[in-house]
């Protein structure tokens, strides 16, 4: 081919992605969240898109494909059509799964054009009322002290619940029974209020409610300070657990591959939608904050999962025996 036909080539898809993006979106956009329905991502994802589809001027429909640590949902999205109406949202999972699942069928980098990052949301410990610990050192010492008696759900690996909880043990020396809820994650907090499991660390979007409500005993938070939703919950160092700090990110994705134009458009409209009062009110209510707008970028969110991915996985691999799909 020669340069002549090469450049009116290029011309012609760069023509054809342009007019694409124009038109866009002109249908409903299908959001994939690889996690189960009611949980605290699934939380996340559809208050975003509910502001984000005000932005663009169609309805995002939120659908729940929860298997194997966000694998399964991820790598639909993979597969699908890079024309930006199958999009996925995910949580930390997306950094932490390629070490979890080393034979995962989509590869977040390789396979994934970033939007941008929407939220952190940080991780609290709550326990069953009952429990026989009146604060957060005395849980530690129970849990070392009974072992196998103690048990905590998770959502599975991959997870962030999961990487809480393995961080958590890690830290402590607890080892509890692992109960995991591999579908989905709302029953393990209905477990809990019940008295089914004793320990739950997840993102503070779920368990907010079941604290206040009274329905859950919150021993620790995962920041370095406390949250102004949670005045009177200590961080994880105020109960002796030294240097323990996770929060929960989490952004949109597109197929690789997807025009730039629409991956742009996607991208000004989710700045926009992360500054509604929509946003700014339920957010402030579950203690999730929006990411700055220079975080709300393709640039931002590549950063941040490979900055994630250097982090998470040499700890995971030195503390976590790998599992397979």
């Amino acid at each position: 081919m020669t340069i002549r036909l090469k450049l009116a080539s290029a011309l012609l898809a760069l023509s054809a992605s342009c007019a694409m993006a124009s038109d866009y979106p002109s249908r409903p956009i299908t959001v994939i969240v690889p996690y189960g329905a009611g949980g605290p991502t699934d939380t996340v994802a559809r208050i975003i898109s509910q502001a984000l589809s005000e932005q663009l001027g169609e309805r995002l429909v939120i659908e729940n494909v929860a298997a194997a640590g966000g694998t399964v949902g991820s790598a639909r999205v993979a597969r699908s059509d890079k024309d930006g109406y199958t999009l996925l949202f995910n949580h930390i999972g997306m950094a932490t799964a390629p070490f979890f699942y080393p034979n995962a069928p989509a590869h977040p980098v390789k396979d994934f054009d970033p939007i941008g990052q929407v939220a952190d949301v940080p991780m609290s410990l709550i326990g069953r009322q009952g429990l026989g610990a009146d604060d957060g050192a005395k849980l530690i010492a129970l849990a070392k002290q009974k072992g196998k008696e103690i048990s905590i759900a998770h959502a599975g690996p991959g997870t962030a619940s999961f990487l809480c909880s393995s961080l958590l043990q890690h830290a402590t020396g607890m080892r509890p029974t692992e109960v995991s809820y591999n579908r989905g994650f709302a029953p393990a907090q209905v477990d809990l209020i019940a008295g089914r499991v004793d320990l739950i660390c997840d993102q503070t979007t779920t368990t907010t409610n079941a604290i206040n409500s009274g329905g859950a005993k919150a021993y620790a938070v995962t920041t370095k300070k406390r949250l102004e939703t949670l005045p009177n919950v200590p961080t994880m160092n105020e109960i002796g657990v030294k240097d323990f700090e996770l929060a929960i990110w989490h952004g949109f994705y597109a197929p690789k591959g997807t025009p730039k134009p629409i991956i742009d458009k996607l991208s000004a409209a989710l700045e926009k939608a992360l500054r509604s009062k929509l946003v700014a009110d339920r957010f402030a209510e579950l203690g999730a904050v929006p990411v700055s707008a220079e975080d709300a970028t393709p640039a931002g969110l590549a950063k941040k999962l490979q900055s994630e991915m250097d982090r998470w996985g040499p700890v995971i691999q030195a503390s976590q025996k790998p599992q397979s799909n």
